[in-house]
């Protein structure tokens, strides 16, 4: 099932971010545990701002590392969101400078 797939895709990110980037995102893992991958990634997008985490990556230039990037840049994903979802994932990342020009 896509929704399962996306739960351990959530969890990949959550590890690559803690080895990769050195961010151990605390929330983000707490969540997930939680709520599963797709719930978690539905609060991070509807947020009205960007998560610690997201600022965090961000300063260690690794935005690819969001829920919002893997969301855009993995089309297998975009069933599981509305298009306005996909959109606010958009948004918010051109604000942020990603992905590089």
């Amino acid at each position: 099932m896509l929704e399962d797939e996306f739960d351990k895709r959530m969890q990949e990110v959550y590890r690559a971010g803690k080895i990769e980037a050195r961010y151990s995102a605390p929330l983000f893992a707490s969540m997930l545990r939680e709520l599963g991958g797709l719930e978690t990634a539905r609060r991070f997008i509807h947020s009205p701002g960007v998560a610690p985490g997201f600022t965090s990556l961000w300063e260690r230039k690794r935005l690819d590392l969001t829920v919002e990037a893997v969301i855009l840049e993995e089309t297998k994903w975009h069933p599981l969101f509305t298009a306005e979802e996909i959109e606010l994932c958009r948004k918010r990342l051109r604000g942020y400078g990603y992905p590089p020009e």
